[in-house]
């Protein structure tokens, strides 16, 4: 939790973790960077390890817009295409556990009921939200599914990925977007350092709506009134209503 999967390098102690795993779960698309090196040889002497995106149509994935042949990773935001992963966890577990086989197919039913009630709620939330004021400004490019979703026209202070920091002409680019699109609010993320943000904030002389999860969830168990932050619903739930409460 918290953490910034593009910049995180396993440590000797991930590394034994992921030996003694008896399956390893990852979202894929390139979005744990040099992680994938390692879960790449996991996988490769045997160990059961899978993408959840990898079965994920074409099609439905958007470019990475900075990588030739790459795509954007972030697909968590869009809630219905991220319920399409859940068959990859099914039929993983039932492989690694044939004789529970038909509980994991109940829990995936019943997860994918729970996303498209969760489908539901952020369309009525985000319907709250008129379609002229559905500017999203952040530190980083990870909400385009999210845009695509839910009708809102987004931009990132730095691209797909966190490793480049953004330059002097894009902070200035940005504060110009700001002021001639008159945007109320610009959001912080919780892995990255949000004192670029706050000084184009300042520059453009509008308010921090909050802080937005990205590309981690907060600590399971982490509640904010009735949600819990460290799970998929709380996570989604939070920045839906962050988002619409300061944009309104």
């Amino acid at each position: 939790p918290g953490v910034d999967p593009h910049l995180y390098k396993a440590s000797a102690n991930d590394v034994t973790k992921l030996q003694d795993a008896e399956i390893i779960f990852y979202v894929g698309l390139l979005l744990e960077g040099k992680m994938e090196q390692v879960l790449g040889k996991l996988k490769d002497g045997g160990k059961p390890v899978y993408a959840v995106t990898q079965d994920l149509q074409k099609t439905k994935l958007l470019d990475s817009g900075e990588y030739e042949d790459h795509f954007d990773p972030h697909v968590w935001f869009e809630v219905i295409l991220w319920k399409e992963t859940i068959d990859v966890v099914v039929a993983g577990l039932s492989k690694a556990d044939p004789d529970r086989k038909a509980d994991y197919e109940a829990n995936g039913k019943a997860a994918k009921e729970k996303m498209e009630d969760l489908q539901t709620w952020v369309t009525e939330k985000v319907n709250e939200l008129p379609v002229e004021k559905r500017l999203l400004v952040t530190s980083h490019d990870a909400y385009n599914y999210f845009g695509r979703a839910y009708g809102f026209k987004v931009v990132g202070l730095q691209g797909i990925s966190t490793v480049s920091e953004a330059g002097l002409a894009d902070r200035t680019k940005l504060v110009d977007f700001i002021k001639e699109q008159k945007v109320k609010s610009i959001f912080v993320e919780t892995t990255v350092n949000p004192d670029a943000i706050k000084a184009i904030a300042t520059d453009a002389e509008v308010t921090i709506g909050g802080e937005l999860f990205s590309d981690a969830m907060g600590e399971l168990g982490q509640m904010e009134g009735e949600l819990d932050l460290g799970t998929y619903e709380g996570m989604i739930k939070h920045n839906i209503s962050t988002i619409v409460n300061a944009l309104r």
